[in-house]
């Protein structure tokens, strides 16, 4: 199982970034996906997830309406739309495979991880 994140990289305040999520080694179309991220000295925290049909996503407050998740299974991609990105959202950004089909916000419910991609919004 591998996850490649990618997409990451310096913005401005306000600017936009897409990152993807490619996924290959199992069946991904019925696992959820979730994204999660690191700020330097925090703790990782959930950003988004989105669950095997992509018909059911949910968000920490923190980009609520600014962040959107979505998945294309025919690609095995996960993608994370950020809009109107604050210094605040600066981190290394990891998606993760779920170990079951449903949302789900807790850490230990993600098995795999990718090797994060850094995302950094100057003010």
């Amino acid at each position: 199982v591998q996850l490649q994140a990618s997409g990451g990289g310096l913005v401005q305040a306000g600017g936009s970034l897409r990152l993807s999520c490619a996924a290959s080694g199992y069946t991904f179309s019925i696992y959820a996906v979730g994204w999660f991220r690191q700020a330097p000295g925090k703790e990782r925290e959930f950003v988004a997830t989105i669950n095997w049909s992509g018909r059911s996503t949910y968000y920490a407050d923190s980009v609520k309406g600014r962040f959107t998740i979505s998945r294309d299974n025919a690609k095995n991609t996960v993608y994370l739309q950020m809009n109107s990105l604050k210094p605040e959202d600066t981190a290394v950004y990891y998606c993760a495979k779920s170990t079951v089909g449903g949302i789900g916000i807790q850490e230990s419910e993600y098995i795999y991880w990718g090797q994060g991609t850094q995302v950094t919004v100057s003010s």
